[in-house]
């Protein structure tokens, strides 16, 4: 059953286990997501999930995950496009990744850059990486006293991302790139 605050209706974990479709709840308030995302969504953060995982091999610790709910608290569950996490998850993440990329397009430009900002940042992720196909670039984020402070502007740079447990050496170069036919 939603809880209700302030005259608006807020959902919670329970209404968006029984909505169909994919959504995302984040304080209380659906978003639609978009019912399958383009070619060059996929294309590109199949490509970052790839280096991720394939970074990871050596790493007991720590794996990449794609597009799985992060289920925040009762009222914000979200799916981003990839993530690295460094403990052993169940069916669904409770806890906070320590990486997490979005692929931006126009319809979630807004709440990737503010929405999922705020919470990520509030959450504690270490690491916040927008992704713009359009412009084959990524704009990288480092959380430092609780704040995004921003790294860079990425294109065909390489980052080494250093989490506690181990290190990722990532080429943004490697996800704009497409094989010949």
């Amino acid at each position: 059953m939603a809880a209700v605050t302030k005259g608006d209706i807020r959902y919670t974990l329970n209404d968006y286990k029984q909505w169909e479709g994919d959504w995302e709840l984040i304080e209380g308030v659906p978003f639609a997501m978009a019912p399958s995302p383009m070619f060059d969504h996929q294309f590109i953060n199949g490509k970052i999930y790839r280096q991720l995982d394939e970074a990871l091999d050596g790493c007991d610790r720590c794996q990449a995950l794609f597009e799985i709910d992060w289920v925040v608290s009762e009222e914000t569950v979200v799916r981003p496009d990839s993530v690295v996490i460094c403990y052993e998850p169940e069916d669904l993440l409770t806890k906070k990744p320590e990486i997490i990329f979005e692929v931006v397009s126009k319809s979630t430009v807004r709440k990737d850059e503010n929405v999922k900002f705020r919470l990520y940042e509030e959450e504690g992720v270490e690491y916040y990486v927008l992704v713009y196909p359009d412009l084959k670039k990524a704009k990288l984020y480092r959380l430092v006293d609780y704040r995004y402070r921003k790294v860079g502007d990425f294109s065909e740079e390489s980052y080494m991302f250093e989490l506690e447990n181990c290190k990722i050496d990532f080429d943004f170069g490697f996800i704009w790139k497409r094989k010949k036919r």
